[in-house]
């Protein structure tokens, strides 16, 4: 199997040290560079807790594709940085995967917009987790037959967006076969603003923030005499690196842009 060449870009972030650990384990995969808003010039040998690799340390994304080849860009920054290295990546004919949440739809539609003039893939994954794209894609299928549906996110106390853009995913993909509902009784009212959550369609999506929590994500469905529950746990974030790693394959063999995991899923 052909080696695939591969720029990090957040490799000290919590995902990113993840996915370092992943692409210097993997065969067929070689961590050619990484970009951090700091230690420019350095090597990723030179930072405690990482492998003594011989891989340099760029803040500039441009910089470093100027100098260094790579197949994929992995970035796992913010939403604001993330879009200009996409940007950047696919400028340099080097394939996103993006594991930043947070993106506008009109982001969206401009990446789509450049992959389709450059002839090249791109994928960006609110959620790497196999698990949680499994959560989302059997709540679309429970909507078909519940149509009052809760989501309640639950993330870690440094998450930045809110609600998270798997709970925005889910209620996209829950939206394409539901109906648009009014959910609850037509006179209810707020007695503290934000108690019912943000509303998507007649949907409500609940986000909690608290130490100590990953990602985690419940999809309620409630019809007159039951109800049921999907739920998914991801309790570390190595939980995220399967997702990435077929990602990265797939992103090599494609020429378009995706949105979601789950439409790269067999």
């Amino acid at each position: 199997m052909k080696t695939t060449k591969i720029i990090i870009a957040g490799p000290r972030g919590r995902m990113g040290s993840e996915a370092v650990k992943l692409v210097t384990q993997t065969e067929h995969f070689e961590l050619t560079a990484v970009v951090d808003h700091k230690y420019d010039g350095l090597k990723l040998s030179d930072l405690e807790g990482f492998p003594k690799l011989d891989i340099p340390i760029f803040t500039d994304l441009e910089k470093c594709l100027q100098t260094i080849e790579a197949d994929v860009l992995i970035d796992l920054t913010t939403p604001e940085v993330g879009m200009a290295h996409t940007r950047t990546a696919l400028k340099y004919n080097v394939r996103p995967v993006v594991g930043t949440t947070g993106f506008s739809k009109e982001d969206l539609d401009e990446l789509e917009s450049l992959c389709l003039d450059k002839d090249l893939g791109c994928i960006i994954a609110p959620n790497f987790a196999i698990g949680a794209v499994l959560m989302m894609k059997f709540s679309q299928m429970a909507a078909k037959y519940f149509s009052d549906i809760e989501i309640i996110e639950m993330h870690h106390d440094q998450k930045l967006d809110a609600p998270s853009g798997t709970a925005v995913k889910t209620a996209e993909m829950i939206s394409a076969v539901r109906n648009s509902k009014k959910q609850g009784h037509p006179n209810e009212k707020e007695t503290l603003t934000g108690a019912r959550g943000a509303e998507y369609e007649g949907m409500h999506i609940h986000s909690v923030r608290l130490p100590g929590l990953v990602a985690h994500q419940q999809v309620l469905f409630g019809s007159d005499g039951q109800t049921l529950t999907i739920r998914h746990d991801s309790y570390h974030r190595g939980s995220f690196m399967s997702g990435v790693k077929l990602a990265v394959e797939t992103v090599l063999m494609i020429n378009t842009f995706v949105y979601g995991l789950e439409n790269i899923l067999e």
